[in-house]
C-alpha cells in the first residue's frame, strides 16, 4: 500500500453559515480575500506543492463552486447536492476519486502565509508512527481565532486534546478507519478520537502567518496579513 499521499480532498461543501448574509447567494469558498476567492488561495498553496490529484467536494450553492473550477480539468468533483456528509463522510465518498493510501486534507476557509502546507506535512510524515499529521499554528498566532487552542503538544509531536496549538486545516491522513463509522455523516473528529487513543495522531507547526476566515471578521484581518507578508 502507498505509504506517502500524492492526492488531497478539498473541502468546500460547507454551508458557511458564520457568514450570515455573505454566504446566501455566495459559498463560502467563492467568497474574495484580497481580490483572490478563498478556494483559489487554498490551490495556491496545494499546486505549490504539486500532488497527483485533487478533489474537491460540493454542497451549498455547488454549481457555483464547479463553474468556478470549470478550467481545472485536473480537479474532480464530489457532489453532496443531495446531503452534506461533513468531513467525515465527505471525505469517505470521495475515496474512490482520491485512490489508496494517506491523503491530504485542506480546508477552504483560512488563508496561509509562508511554505505549502502540503510540503511542511509531507517533510514530517513518518508513516511507520503516524495514522495522522496535523499542520498547527500555536493559539498565540492564530489570527481571527478565539480559544486556547485545539491540541497540545509533547516534545516528540505526538498530540492530546487540550490548549496551545489551532489545527490550521491542513492534515495528512489515513482514512482506512472512515470504513468502520456507521454514520452517513461525521466529523473527522471520530477518525481522530481513535487514532489518538492509539498515540498515532502528530502534529508540525506551521511556520508562517495563518488566518480562519470562517466568519465576517477574518476577512480584513486576512487582508492585512497577505499586505504585510
Amino acid at each position: 500500500m502507498q505509504d506517502h499521499p500524492d492526492a488531497v480532498m478539498l473541502f468546500a461543501a460547507g454551508r458557511g453559515t458564520r457568514m450570515g448574509a455573505l454566504t446566501a447567494t455566495c459559498p463560502k469558498p467563492l467568497i474574495k480575500v484580497g481580490g483572490k476567492t478563498l478556494i483559489d488561495h487554498a490551490l495556491t498553496q496545494i499546486d505549490a506543492h504539486g500532488p497527483a490529484r485533487i478533489v474537491a467536494n460540493t454542497h451549498h450553492l455547488g454549481d457555483q463552486v464547479a463553474a468556478h473550477l470549470s478550467d481545472r480539468p485536473d480537479i474532480a468533483l464530489s457532489d453532496e447536492s443531495d446531503n452534506l456528509l461533513e468531513t467525515g463522510g465527505g471525505l469517505r465518498k470521495a475515496l474512490p476519486l482520491l485512490g489508496a493510501g494517506p491523503v491530504f486534507t485542506v480546508n477552504s476557509d483560512a488563508v496561509w502565509t509562508g511554505p505549502s502546507p502540503l510540503t511542511t506535512l509531507a517533510r514530517a510524515w513518518n508513516p511507520a508512527k503516524m495514522d495522522a499529521l496535523l499542520l498547527l499554528i500555536s493559539a498565540d498566532r492564530a489570527l481571527a481565532h478565539a480559544g486556547e487552542g485545539d491540541f497540545s503538544m509533547d516534545d516528540a509531536g505526538h498530540l492530546t486534546r487540550g490548549p496551545g496549538y489551532v489545527y490550521t486545516g491542513a492534515q495528512i491522513i489515513r482514512p482506512e478507519g472512515l470504513a468502520i463509522i456507521p454514520d452517513p455523516a461525521f466529523s473527522l473528529n471520530l477518525l481522530w478520537d481513535s487514532m489518538l487513543l492509539d498515540e498515532r495522531v502528530f502534529g508540525v507547526v506551521h511556520p508562517g502567518g495563518w488566518c480562519d476566515v470562517g466568519h465576517p471578521e477574518g476577512i480584513e484581518i486576512a487582508e492585512k496579513m497577505l499586505a504585510d507578508g
